[in-house]
């Protein structure tokens, strides 16, 4: 019986690298590609990120070289040297940035000689290889950053005290990356340092060539951007840190520690930061606790998501809200040591009971796993039924009938968000445990 992934939670490398390129600010892609791959693209994007399709130039404007037949077999460097003067004559753009498909690929065509082409003529240009084949939609943005410390961020002869550069939080894929960035941001911003985080509306492409004078790279994940950051670490000296994606009042504060001790901040500074964060975010919390508890709105939690969602909304029921999670299933695909770190990082009930860890790419199989944990845990009869209910499946919107099967309210928060509009809302740091929990009370008592 031959083995297949249905309905995965992402794209090839060749799709992650697309949407990174389209968030870095006046940057326009040019794929060097079949037509095919820029329209699935664009459309895994607007179906799957809370509605959010392309950036500058980018979607379905995004210029391509629509490789053929006739350059399959003759080279198609000639065809993407045709594009990229093309898209010189009528985008304006202030970085180019030229992506391979697997097809182009395995012609071998040159890439590099044409990018050094153009740059001998003055133009800002650079390329990655981004066949698709080399990984999943994450790995592709991995290839992204690399590229930009490769080609666009020069080796610093020195670095600044209390700059910092920011990522491990993929565009467009973390549908909430805009508002999880800017939330990370202000966070590090009030610990004094200047931050550079690539993609959110207050970059830009000059802070980027700047970012080889940080004096540490902070890595808000423990597998989205590794690579890079160890690329910089070795071309740049730039040490780094990995951090799982801080949500609510316990993992941010962790997080500020962690960045404070990294950088030998003053630690009196560090812990008024915390205080006056957690002060405030308790503050705004307590009015809703009297209805928490009268409402009984604690739920029963299957948690599913990418590396970074699933520990971190998994920490934050558990240890903020009082919920009782379950079940955490990773949808990426991972290799054995990476599913071993991500196991130790799932945090345990107060009771110690560690909740049920499945790691799984097919949306049917999650499905049909989930499904016989919860009804395997139906235990005894009558009145003494122990019963996971009520319950709450925070997932992606491929979990809508997961939740249905199960009778639990359902949210969606990890790729693919189909069934909400996203702007700037995140749910990293303080502010965005708050923002999670009325999403989450509010879906419950949406019907009364």
């Amino acid at each position: 019986m031959r083995n297949y992934i249905e309905r995965p939670r992402y794209t090839c490398a060749l799709g992650g690298a697309i949407a990174t390129v389209q968030a870095l600010p006046r940057t326009i892609p040019i794929l060097h590609a079949p037509p095919g791959c820029a329209g699935n693209a664009t459309w895994t994007q607007s179906g799957g990120c809370g509605l959010q399709v392309g950036g500058y130039c980018g979607g379905l404007s995004m210029p391509g070289s629509n490789v053929q037949e006739r350059e399959v077999v003759f080279g198609g460097t000639d065809r993407l040297e045709e594009q990229v003067r093309n898209s010189l004559d009528v985008m304006d753009g202030d970085l180019y940035f030229i992506l391979t498909s697997c097809v182009t690929e395995v012609i071998g065509d040159d890439i590099g000689a044409v990018v050094n082409q153009f740059r001998a003529d003055g133009v800002s240009i650079v390329s990655a290889e981004t066949g698709g084949f080399k990984g999943n939609s994450y790995t592709g943005y991995d290839l992204v950053l690399e590229s930009i410390w490769k080609y666009y961020a020069p080796v610093a002869a020195r670095t600044v005290k209390g700059k910092v550069n920011l990522w491990g939080v993929p565009p467009f894929y973390d549908v909430f990356w805009r508002g999880n960035l800017t939330a990370l941001r202000e966070l590090l911003l009030q610990l004094g340092l200047e931050v550079n985080t690539f993609f959110t509306a207050e970059d830009s492409l000059e802070n980027i060539k700047q970012a080889g004078l940080a004096e540490l790279n902070i890595v808000v994940s423990e597998v989205y951007g590794l690579a890079a950051a160890e690329y910089a670490r070795q071309t740049h000296g730039i040490p780094y840190i990995s951090l799982p994606l801080p949500v609510g009042p316990s993992a941010s504060s962790a997080f500020i520690q962690a960045v404070g001790q990294a950088l030998q901040l003053d630690r009196i500074k560090v812990e008024a930061v915390i205080d006056h964060a957690g002060q405030r975010y308790y503050r705004l919390l307590d009015p809703l606790t009297d209805c928490f508890n009268d409402m009984d709105l604690q739920r029963y939690a299957a948690v599913i998501g990418d590396a970074n969602y699933a520990p971190a909304i998994n920490r934050f029921l558990i240890e903020d809200l009082g919920w009782l999670p379950q079940v955490v299933v990773f949808t990426d695909a991972f290799i054995p040591e990476q599913q071993e770190q991500l196991a130790a990082s799932i945090v345990s009930l107060p009771s110690g009971l560690p909740p049920e860890i499945i790691f799984s790419t097919d949306t049917n199989d999650i499905r049909r796993q989930v499904k016989e944990y919860w009804n395997n845990r139906q235990g005894g009869c009558g009145k003494y039924r122990n019963s996971l209910s009520p319950s709450f499946v925070i997932g992606s919107a491929l979990d809508r009938e997961l939740a249905k099967d199960i009778g639990a309210a359902h949210l969606s928060v990890s790729f693919p968000v189909a069934n909400r509009a996203v702007i700037e809302r995140g749910y990293a740091g303080f502010n965005g445990g708050l923002r999670l929990i009325e999403d989450l009370i509010s879906t419950i008592i949406i019907g009364r």
